[in-house]
């Protein structure tokens, strides 16, 4: 038996060493586009692979399989995994490590150009035939680390559709002059994103103010919604709205301002005096502005920057990642309509969704037996 995997991303390898390590017989090979393997992940978590967390779906079966693979993990705030050494490549070097020591092959530099309903693959670098084909190619985000949106081709062209693809977890810009004015500052808020008027989604975290407008926890949770609108042929009106200060009402931040005069003593000096001159030095206007801060988005800053896709191949498209479409077919990780928060929700989706398909491979094998 054989099994082919396209992709060498977190779902990929982590489906390809899961299936070898239960079923040791098995021919596993592993065709990625890129020159080298898990690209991605090494970009993940600033460099540090915020691996899965602590409150996710599929946290205790991830933590096992790093565990088996001989990976140390630490907890950090809200639940965050990372590894020990909260280095990226750590992850990598762990997992192609199990990749060697389990003779699964990776060929790099291997785009896969088509794949046929009888599961034969085609490549430049040859064509390939398996028992079982796996697709973890990944979505749209980040062309450069592997994911270039190949994947939605090559299964549109075996019956399968796609859900419209905006980019996630990604940068918001701004045509307002405030935010590149205070470049670099970070400041927890509660955020809501407007459309004409109506609010469509709120976060309470970090924000980082960028020169092209919002970056930070907050923002890149919602950024979903911007991305939706401004896929649309007539977009809403856009708008980011601040609480800069929801531990405190208008008039508790009105008093503040005048027995010490600004709000630095809050929000720190670059934040505090733009507020201040924007509302005119005017204590109750200082104090409505910190309240309701109104910032005009103009869309996202696209796919390029986005940590996922926000969008995919249906989820009624498949059964226990096995396609309904072509038998011995399957699909797992980012390229699948799933999507998560920040906080390494996606990443521990990726792993868990490669582990799955290969358990469903090596029941599906038993129950033939």
């Amino acid at each position: 038996m054989s099994t082919i995997i396209i992709g060498a991303g977190a779902s990929g390898l982590a489906a390809a060493i899961s299936l070898k390590q239960r079923l040791a017989s098995e021919k596993v090979i592993i065709l990625e586009r890129l020159s080298s393997a898990g690209k991605k992940i090494l970009a993940t978590g600033n460099g540090r692979c915020n691996l899965t967390n602590r409150y996710a779906d599929g946290y205790d079966e991830v933590k096992a399989f790093f565990k088996n693979i001989g990976l140390m993990l630490c907890e950090e705030e809200q639940g965050r995994i990372y590894p020990y050494s909260l280095k990226a490549e750590t992850v990598l070097d762990i997992l192609l490590e199990a990749c060697h020591n389990l003779n699964i092959k990776i060929i790099t530099d291997c785009e896969v150009t088509e794949i046929e309903k009888d599961l034969t693959v085609h490549s430049p670098k040859g064509v390939f035939k398996a028992d079982n084909i796996i697709v973890a190619t990944g979505g749209k985000a980040q062309k450069n680390l592997g994911s270039d949106g190949s994947g939605y081709t090559l299964l549109k062209k075996l019956g399968h559709s796609t859900t419209d693809l905006t980019p996630a977890l990604v940068q918001l810009t701004s045509s307002s002059k405030y935010p590149r004015a205070i470049k670099g500052t970070r400041t927890r808020c509660d955020l809501k994103i407007e459309l004409d008027g109506r609010i469509e989604g709120e976060e309470h975290g970090e924000i980082l103010f960028t020169d092209y407008g919002l970056s930070g926890i907050a923002a890149m949770n919602l950024s979903y919604i911007v991305s939706e609108n401004f896929a649309k042929e007539n977009p809403k009106k856009c708008t980011a709205v601040l609480d800069l200060i929801p531990e405190m009402n208008k008039e508790d931040i009105s008093d503040y301002i005048k027995k010490f005069g600004s709000l630095r003593g809050i929000l720190g000096r670059k934040l505090s005096d733009i507020i201040s001159k924007q509302a005119d030095n005017d204590a109750e206007k200082t104090a409505s502005f910190a309240k309701n801060w109104r910032l005009i988005l103009t869309g996202t800053k696209g796919f390029d920057f986005a940590q996922i896709t926000n969008g995919g191949i249906p989820l009624d498209e498949i059964h226990d990642y096995q396609s309904t479409k072509i038998k011995n077919l399957y699909i797992c990780g980012e390229i699948l309509d799933k999507q998560f928060p920040c906080g390494g929700f996606n990443l521990d989706f990726a792993w868990q969704s490669g582990i799955k398909t290969a358990n469903r491979i090596v029941e599906k094998k038993n129950d033939t037996n």
